[in-house]
C-alpha cells in the first residue's frame, strides 16, 4: 500500500502528526498502522544503543515491521528520527516509503522538551546528566535533501499539517 517515513528531530512532532494524520484516515475507511520509533525503542529495539551502528539497526527493524504492515494492505506511518539520508533513500528506493520530513528551529525544539533532552545534551561534557549522542545537538543528523512532503511545526499548526499531508497522502493513493 502505502509507507511514509516521517522524520525530524526530536519533538519536532512526528507522533503527534501520526496519530492525527491516523485518525483522519481511519474516518475515511483506511487501515493504517503507525510505526512509532519510541515505542519500538522500548520493546523490539530495546537491545540497541545509540551508537550508529545501533541507530541504523533500529531502523533498519523499523522498515522491516513497516514493510510487513504494508503488505497487510495498511497504510503505515513510520514515525522516528531516522536520521541518515542514505537509509532514508535506501527504504524509498526499495519500497517506495515516502520522506515526510517535519523542520522545526532548534530554539523551538528546546522549548518543547518535553523529555529534557535538549537540556541534557548542552550540559558542560563532565556533567554526568549530560547526553553526548543527542541526534541533531551532538550527534548526525542528514536533513532530507528532497523530501516528498514538508512541514514546519514551528509556523504549521497540527491541523494544518494533518490537513496538508491527508490531502497529500490521498493523492498518493488516487495515483496508484
Amino acid at each position: 500500500m502505502l509507507i511514509l517515513q516521517l522524520t525530524g528531530l526530536s519533538g519536532a512532532g512526528k507522533t503527534t502528526l501520526a496519530n492525527a494524520l491516523s485518525e483522519q484516515l481511519l474516518l475515511l475507511g483506511h487501515a493504517v498502522t503507525i510505526v512509532d520509533g519510541d515505542v519500538y525503542r522500548n520493546s523490539l529495539n530495546k537491545d540497541l544503543g545509540f551508537s550508529e551502528a545501533d541507530r541504523r539497526e533500529n531502523i533498519r527493524r523499523l522498515q522491516h515491521v513497516a514493510i510487513e504492515k504494508s503488505k497487510e494492505g495498511d497504510i503505515v506511518l513510520l514515525a522516528a528520527i531516522n536520521p541518515f539520508e542514505d537509509q532514508r533513500n535506501g527504504f524509498f528506493q526499495s519500497s517506495g516509503a515516502l520522506v515526510v520530513y517535519l523542520f522545526c528551529p532548534m530554539p523551538v525544539l528546546m522549548l518543547r522538551d518535553t523529555k529534557g533532552l535538549y537540556k541534557r545534551a548542552i550540559l558542560p561534557d563532565a556533567d554526568p546528566q549530560k547526553i553526548h549522542n543527542l541526534t541533531g545537538v551532538n550527534d548526525r543528523y542528514d536533513e532530507p535533501q528532497s523530501p516528498h512532503f514538508t512541514g514546519n511545526t514551528a509556523i504549521e499548526t497540527i491541523q494544518e499539517l494533518t490537513a496538508r499531508l491527508l490531502e497529500f497522502v490521498i493523492q498518493q493513493i488516487n495515483a496508484v
